[in-house]
Parts: structure tokens; C-alpha cells; sequence
């Protein structure tokens, strides 16, 4: 009786602790699945669930064990995305954080949970350059450069074009402030003249009063430095009706599907825009991207699907090369996993990531968008692309970098 009781005991334990050993081991993904990004995240998030799936068929976290994601909606917007995150921190129990996407919400979502709850947050998207100096303890991150640098690429861009008076409109939020005071200061300084710089409130139903004294000023083309989804699309659209405006120039939050089905090819044939990008050269964007579209049925050419694959795979390389889900742990894991000297490991090597982290040496991550060698910030340099519109998608004709 004894004996048998024993043994039931020991089977129910075993059982137990096998159960648990093979809990999933989550990592949130703070996206802004409504509001105005909302367009941009199907093909984003796709990239994150691509990098899940790499790591899973690769043999899984530490011993084995699922990497779940756990999505929750940002709205791109401040205290929406604080609450997300303290659900994922705290109700989830996600060991760290992919996201958010817009600079507002990355920042709100920061401070008042990531930070102060020691966990590990990669942004793919985040612009700002305010991020830069946040006071975080080194648990934020991200992988796209700062607007300090699209700024300045982006008035290189608009000279190389041509346009010597420009008129700008920037979203009043810390997307649009940073690139918008940035590219001023450099298109001032290398000859440029803006002839009238402006911030509008979004979500506005009219802003033909602000763009008739914009228009007014004498300028040569409008840039225009707003989520499609919010003012974006809205102040293309009363331009060119009210003929205020026939050319256009944009940053990555502009980039959207939304602006060329709303505006048509035809009226943007004159535009362009600039956003973070990937090295032209990579032989393994061209891989990743093939696999992607034939796992999704297309859309690897869309904004941030390299960016959202590459900091889900830092994050799941950070929690193996920490060897456990400590969250400070994981945190402090992640510059050796993405900064040199190691050996390379690219998108979907992870079985390889595994083993060179088992045989105690060290790795270094290069991505499908590139190196992300983490300066003391948490920020890294970066690609700047050129796009214009071309049928009904936006083709990149110039990299920066």
C-alpha cells in the first residue's frame, strides 16, 4: 500500500513538474492594432509571428520550452499603451516586450511600466529622438534609428529633388515634433528655406484653414510629417482639392497602403517618402523576405516587417543567452547577443544560435535589417530609404545610410 502510494506520488510529481517545466515562456508584443498605425500592423505583427515560429521549430526557448507572443493593443496612443503593457507585465507575466510602435506610445509604455517594473522593451519602430535620453535603467531599446538622422537624410533628400522652399506640417506628438525640428534645422543649414513650419492637432475633420496659409507662403512642395491614418491622408486629400498643394513629401508614417488608395498613384506621381529601410546588399533580406511572402502570401515589402522580426529574435536570444526568464537577467543579456565580436548568426539560424550559446561562445546577431550594434543609449545607426509610389504600392529607389 505503502509502496504503491509512493509511486502515484512520485508519477503525480514528475507529471506536475513536467508541466510546468513546459509552460510557455511569453513575450508581450505592444502593437497598435486599432488607431491610426492600425494599417501598418498585419504585416508587422506577421514578421513578430515569424521570428516565434523560427525559434519554436528551432528547438524552443532555454530547455525546450514555446515562445508564446501576446499581443495587446497600443492604439498608438499614451495611456492606452500604458494599460496594455501593465496588463502584459503584470496579468501576462511576459518576460519582455516587443513594441510599441508609435514614439508616444513606446515612451508612455516605458515609463510608466517597463522601467519601473525592471522589464526588457524593444521597439521596431520608434523614432523619436527624446527616447534617446530617457532615464531607463538600460531596459529600452530600439532598432530603427533616430529622427535625428531621418531628419537630416530627409533634407538631403528634399535638396537632391530640388525643392528649394518647402512648407512644413508636423502632428503635434513626439513623432512629429522630433522629425519635424530636425529636418528644419538641417534643410536651413544646407540651403533650404522653409517658408512657413507648422503644427496641426489630429483626428481635425478640416485643415483647409492651416493649409491655405501654408500655401500662401510661397513654397515649392508641403511636407507633411503625420500618420496617414490620423491627419496624414486628410491633409493630402484638402491640398490637392482645394489646390493648396500638387507635390508632397513624407516620412515612414506617410508610407502607408491607406495614402495611395485614398489619394490615388496618379496625384502622388510628384511625391515621395523617406523611411527607416534595410541594406540593399543583404543576401539575407532577400531570403527572409521570399520566406515571409510565401508563409504570408506577400507583403515583406511593407514598413517594419524586417524591424518587428528582428527585435522579437533579439528579445528570444536574450532569454537564451540569459539561461532563464529573470527579467533583469534577460535585460542584461541583450548587447552580447547583438553587439560584436561573435560569431554570426542571421534570421532563422536559431537550432545554430542554440548551440553556439550552449558551448558557452559568444554570437552576434545580424538581422534582416541589418547590424544593431546598441550604442550606451539603446539606439542604433541605421538605413533610410527613398520610396515613391508606383501602381499601388511604394517602390524604394535610394537607400542612405
Amino acid at each position: 500500500m505503502n509502496k504503491t502510494l509512493l509511486m502515484l506520488t512520485t508519477a503525480a510529481c514528475i507529471t506536475f513538474a513536467g508541466s510546468a517545466w513546459a509552460e510557455d515562456i511569453k513575450v508581450g508584443a505592444l502593437m497598435g492594432v486599432t488607431g491610426p498605425l492600425a494599417n501598418f500592423i498585419p504585416p508587422i505583427l506577421n514578421g513578430a509571428k515569424l521570428a516565434e515560429a523560427d525559434v519554436n521549430k528551432g528547438g524552443g526557448l532555454l530547455d525546450g520550452q514555446t515562445m508564446k507572443l501576446v499581443v495587446a493593443d497600443s492604439q498608438a496612443s499614451a495611456q492606452p499603451s500604458v494599460d496594455a503593457a501593465g496588463k502584459l507585465v503584470n496579468i501576462e507575466n511576459v518576460v519582455a516586450i516587443m513594441g510599441a510602435l508609435s514614439s508616444g506610445a513606446t515612451i508612455a509604455a516605458a515609463n510608466a511600466v517597463a522601467i519601473p517594473n525592471g522589464v526588457l522593451q524593444v521597439s521596431p519602430t520608434a523614432t523619436a529622438p527624446s527616447m534617446t535620453n530617457l532615464e531607463d535603467n538600460d531596459y529600452v531599446y530600439r532598432i530603427v534609428p533616430s529622427d535625428n538622422y531621418q531628419g537630416k537624410v530627409l533634407a538631403r533628400a528634399v535638396l537632391e529633388e530640388g525643392f528649394k522652399k518647402v512648407a512644413i506640417t508636423y502632428v503635434n506628438n513626439d513623432y512629429g515634433v522630433g522629425i519635424g525640428n530636425t529636418f528644419k534645422v538641417e534643410y536651413e543649414k544646407l540651403g533650404g528655406v522653409v517658408t512657413k513650419f507648422s503644427k496641426h492637432e489630429d483626428k481635425k475633420n478640416s485643415y483647409r484653414g492651416e493649409l491655405a496659409t501654408l500655401a500662401s507662403s510661397g513654397a515649392d512642395a508641403l511636407v507633411v510629417i503625420a500618420y496617414a491614418a490620423g491627419s496624414g491622408a486628410k491633409i493630402v486629400k484638402q491640398s490637392l482639392e482645394n489646390g493648396f498643394f500638387e507635390k508632397f513629401i513624407g516620412t515612414d508614417g506617410l508610407r502607408d497602403d491607406i495614402l495611395i488608395q485614398q489619394i490615388g498613384a496618379e496625384a502622388l506621381a510628384s511625391s515621395f517618402f523617406t523611411s527607416p529601410s534595410s541594406p540593399s546588399s543583404n543576401e539575407a533580406t532577400e531570403a527572409f523576405h521570399a520566406r515571409f511572402d510565401e508563409t504570408f502570401g506577400g507583403g515583406s515589402d511593407k514598413p517594419f516587417v524586417d524591424q518587428a522580426y528582428d527585435a522579437t529574435m533579439l528579445i528570444a536570444l536574450a532569454i537564451q543567452q540569459a539561461g532563464s526568464t529573470d527579467r533583469t537577467a534577460v535585460k542584461n543579456a541583450l548587447r552580447s547577443v547583438a553587439n560584436a565580436p561573435g560569431e554570426i548568426v542571421g534570421p532563422g539560424e536559431w537550432a545554430k544560435a542554440r548551440e553556439l550559446i550552449s558551448a558557452g561562445k559568444d554570437i552576434n546577431y545580424e538581422g534582416v535589417s541589418g547590424a544593431h550594434e546598441f550604442d550606451a543609449n539603446g539606439d542604433v545607426a541605421g538605413y533610410i530609404g527613398k520610396y515613391i509610389v508606383e501602381g499601388d504600392s511604394y517602390k524604394q529607389t535610394k537607400i542612405f545610410n
